[in-house]
């Protein structure tokens, strides 16, 4: 029985089809160009550019050029790459144009589809970023399409790793710069960093293509991208807040082993606050007064370190260090540490040297980087699954492009067995039957161990040519992905999301002239060869097409739809035919947290015999609710972070618009009078309040006020003795003071040296600040999770609290400001020194699967523009005795609080692990 839904759909198309259907018309349009661009010379097709350039200028908008601009970029890609856009990569082309995410199949040319959106939307010279998932990518795509957008007079430019801040300045210049999100991102915090706006790199955020949109947007913006430094040595307090906690009983704590908590009771908090009292650490009366946030987190990590944690068990001591156990694998993780403290509750647990903290510089997530641009589109093969998430976060539709040719790939039902024995025995003999008739096959496992393994089955079954595809050495990984065709090839990977490169069946005639022929001189000899493996290919091809075509075998679920969609989706590009399979156990992850146990009784008294499989659609549908589970399971969790993210966000861009307009302005000298003058209303209104009487006024506070924010001596006890005198009175004797102490240091040291200083002490006390905020911000975020427990919302919390102390920082602002520019000695070269280096920075990623950064070394921004990779000798912990003083190679990992091994008897922060 058809539903009227159903029904609906079969008469009038679906919503996504009625869409499609609604580009046709600019389709024809375009082709009806193609006869008149072709008669064009190469220079008339060239001055089209400047032409839609004048056009844009006299008031016409990108979407009136669209046909025009995109037949012309389509007839340039005919003469240059060779290539000629299909009718449903135009549609793809209007798709992305209208900022919104085109799902495309693999193989259907993504790459070429975004030169239309790209070329029509440089036309506004506010350039155009197309963001893809690595620097490999980045770099052979850029370099590429260069030569399509140089052809037609447009510049292109390539941020990856390791540039100086002119090379980024001059690609981001450019009407098309292809990079990173990681650093497209960390430029952009980087130049909220800078103290001077010629200094910064990007200038705008105006329109971005991001490929793999649902890696970059969904499974990358797991984690937010952090900016950290070395944070003050707080090491005094982690041992002061640890000398508590032997102190406290059971009934004073409540521990959940299972959740991993440990929360004070009534009477531990009591007991605690008493301590902290007694030690001079607490401020106002109860712990949990907003002051107190960062007293909190250390008191928290405390309690943790004591009671969740175990010695050997957890971690253990290793040559005076913490060294953390994996709890799967039981293996030893030196070099690894524990985040927000917490390792450094354990050290002083332990009674070991404790590390000083990094402290977060500056971050921000991928959702809240994105959605800066004034328009976003993306491009992949999967996202329809993720549709709900992108339309909630970015607010963007995702449309089905159709296939250049119909889909030919048979997806065969998922063939489950009992156990993971029988599964890898069936997958070791669908491999050996395929690679006997010549037909290519890919393996996806779901993890490198996963595939390690496999490749060891295969070889202990005689089967030895094949290729692991699981490292991230992305140029390797494109070769092989590009003969992964050829007959009978065996390639076993991880995760196909994000490679870039097309599995063509005979092999990528491209990808194997430039490895045969490499730097051969040009001539006939040359061209023989080519065409030799063009031909060779085709055969090839031919071989691979009769054996059926590129065989996906699936080794197990993902969590995901979409990662095997992503897979499925390697087989049968361009109408080739293909087929797909999965092969699952019901000791499998996915089939083990959803309810196994019931289907292995049941399949055992149905008498389903060793390496036996069931194979029904009903368990792919029963799989698909389950993915659905743990999809949405996911998407609360990204949900949840970035409801938290947003409350940082709002402050994070009322403080970088404020720091770029203070230094677009050649002078900052009023807001530095209007703060000083809030902090004069600031301290009588606290001291004199409106409706106190003349005898109950706070003169000797309001006069030690004065004299440390604005380093003034004034008589105001003999000024509140004067009859009839008013509050008002007071307060303007004491701006009158002010501004003519502040007027006097002008007129000494001239107005150039004046702005001069006013303008950095502005931006360093800012920046200061903001970092300090920043890890409250962070104590605040793990502190508010406890108040779930007494009804109230956590997140409600968070806002509230966050409000209060960014109004206390800006406040904050204004008085450590004020008291600096009234203190301040100027020097009249100070005009002439070049403005502040940028600290000493680390860029961190977390990998959300495996919880490793990403940048693996840590990276060291040194102040000059470049970013070097720094990769120390102190990869591991030696003994004392075993250093030699005189050859630093000797040393290991140092401590940066231990004394230096050199002999100095200095810190060793303060001797050779000074950083230049």
């Amino acid at each position: 029985m058809v539903s009227f839904g159903g029904l609906a759909r079969k008469i009038f198309g679906s919503s996504n089809d009625r869409r499609v259907r609604g580009f046709n018309p600019r389709v024809q349009a375009i082709n009806a160009l193609e006869t008149e661009l072709s008669g064009l010379s190469d220079e008339a097709l060239r001055g089209r550019t400047e032409e839609f350039r004048q056009q844009i200028a006299q008031g016409r908008s990108v979407d009136d050029l669209l046909v025009p601009a995109f037949a012309t970029a389509r007839e340039g890609a005919k003469r240059i790459l060779g290539m000629r856009h299909f009718d449903v990569q135009l549609v793809g082309g209007m798709v992305l144009h209208e900022g919104s995410i085109a799902e495309m199949r693999t193989g259907e040319g993504k790459t070429l589809v975004a030169t239309l959106p790209v070329y029509l939307n440089a036309l506004e010279g506010k350039g155009v970023h197309v963001v893809t998932v690595n620097d490999y990518l980045a770099r052979r795509d850029a370099e590429w399409m260069a030569k399509l957008y140089g052809f037609l007079g447009l510049s292109t430019g390539i941020i990856v790793h390791g540039l100086s801040d002119e090379e980024r300045r001059a690609a981001y210049a450019c009407d098309v710069t292809y990079g990173t999100n990681n650093e497209l991102g960390f430029d952009y915090l980087r130049d909220n960093m800078k103290y001077e706006r010629a200094q910064m790199v990007q200038r705008g955020h105006h329109y971005a293509i991001v490929d793999e949109v649902d890696s970059i947007l969904v499974d990358e913006a797991r984690t937010p991208l952090i900016i950290s430094g070395p944070l003050d040595d707080k090491s005094d307090l982690y041992i002061a807040v640890d000398k508590f906690m032997p102190s406290m009983e059971a009934e004073d704590v409540e521990v959940d082993e299972k959740q991993r908590t440990a929360i004070f009771t009534e009477e531990g908090t009591e007991k605690i606050e008493n301590l902290l009292r007694e030690a001079g650490l607490l401020k106002g009366d109860s712990l949990y007064d907003i002051e107190n946030v960062a007293i909190v987190h250390h008191v928290n990590n405390a309690l943790k370190a004591h009671r969740l944690f175990q010695r050997d068990k957890d971690y253990i001591v290793r040559n005076g260090e913490i060294v953390i156990i994996d709890e799967f694998t039981g293996r030893m993780m030196p070099g690894r540490r524990y985040s927000e403290g917490l390792h450094q509750a354990l050290e002083a647990k332990e009674h070991v040297q404790v590390q000083p903290e990094n402290q977060t510089l500056a971050s921000i997530t991928f959702q809240n980087y994105f959605r800066m641009y004034k328009k976003l589109s993306g491009m992949t093969g999967t996202a329809s699954t993720e549709a709900e998430e992108f339309a909630n976060i970015y607010n963007l539709d995702v449309v089905e492009v159709p296939t250049n040719l119909p889909v030919q790939r048979l997806d065969d039902d998922d063939e489950v067995y009992r156990t993971v024995e029988e599964k890898y025995r069936a997958i070791v003999r669908e491999i050996r039957a395929a690679n006997e008739k010549n037909q290519p096959i890919l393996v996806g496992t779901t993890s490198i161990e996963k595939s390690e393994l496999l490749a060891d089955r295969l070889r202990k079954d005689g089967i030895q040519t094949f290729q692991v595809l699981n490292a991230r050495h992305h140029e390797q990984e494109a070769s092989i992905v590009a003969q992964a065709g050829t007959p009978g090839a065996i390639t076993i990977a991880t995760n196909m999301a994000g490679r870039g490169t097309d599995i063509q069946l005979g092999g990528n005639a491209d990808m194997r002239i430039a490895q045969e022929l490499g730097s051969m001189e040009p001539g006939p000899e040359r061209d023989a060869r080519e065409q030799a493996i063009r031909d060779d290919i085709k055969r090839l091809k031919e071989v691979a097409l009769q054996a059926g075509g590129l065989y996906v075998l699936a080794t197990e679920r993902h969590e995901s739809r979409r990662i095997d969609n992503q897979l499925r989706g390697r087989s049968g590009r361009q109408g080739d035919p293909g087929r797909s399979k999965f092969f699952l156990s019901l000791q499998d992850d996915l089939m083990r947290i959803f309810g196994s146990d019931r289907m292995d009784t049941m399949l055992q008294r149905l008498g389903l015999k060793e390496d036996e499989a069931i194979i029904h659609p009903w368990i792919n549908k029963a799989l698909e609710k389950a993915q659905k589970k743990v999809e949405a399971r996911n998407f609360d969790m990204r949900k949840n972070v970035l409801k938290y993210d947003d409350v940082m966000n709002d402050q994070r861009k009322v403080v970088f618009e404020q720091r770029i307009e203070m230094m677009e302005s050649e002078d900052v000298g009023e807001v530095v009078a209007e703060m000083r003058n809030e902090v004069i209303d600031d301290l009588v209104t606290k001291h004199i309040p409106e409706t106190a009487y003349a005898e109950q006024w706070d003169i000797e506070g309001l006069t030690e006020g004065v004299r440390k924010h604005l380093n003034l001596d004034l008589p105001i006890a003999a000024w509140a003795a004067e009859e009839g005198i008013a509050e008002d009175d007071i307060r303007a004797r004491i701006t009158e003071a002010a501004d003519a102490a502040a007027q006097a240091r002008a007129e000494r040291f001239g107005p150039d040296v004046l702005s001069y200083v006013e303008k950095n002490i502005l931006l360093q006390t800012l920046d200061h600040l903001w970092r300090e905020h920043l890890v409250n911000l962070d104590h605040l975020r793990s502190a508010v999770g406890l108040r779930g427990y007494a009804q109230r919302d956590p997140l409600n919390e968070y806002k509230g609290e966050a409000f209060e102390m960014f109004q206390a920082m800006l406040g904050n602002l204004r008085e450590v400001v004020t008291g600096q520019m009234m203190r301040v000695e100027l020097v009249r070269q100070a005009a002439d020194t070049p403005p502040p280096a940028a600290p000493q920075m680390f860029g961190e990623h977390l990998d959300p699967n495996t919880g490793e950064n990403e940048f693996g070394d840590r990276e060291i921004y040194q102040g000059d523009g470049d970013l070097t990779l720094v990769r120390p000798d102190e990869t591991q912990v030696v003994a004392p005795e075993e250093r030699d003083p005189n050859d630093p190679a000797t040393w290991g990992r140092v401590g940066r609080n231990e004394l230096c091994p050199c002999g100095s008897g200095k810190k060793y922060k303060h001797c050779h692990g000074t950083f230049a």
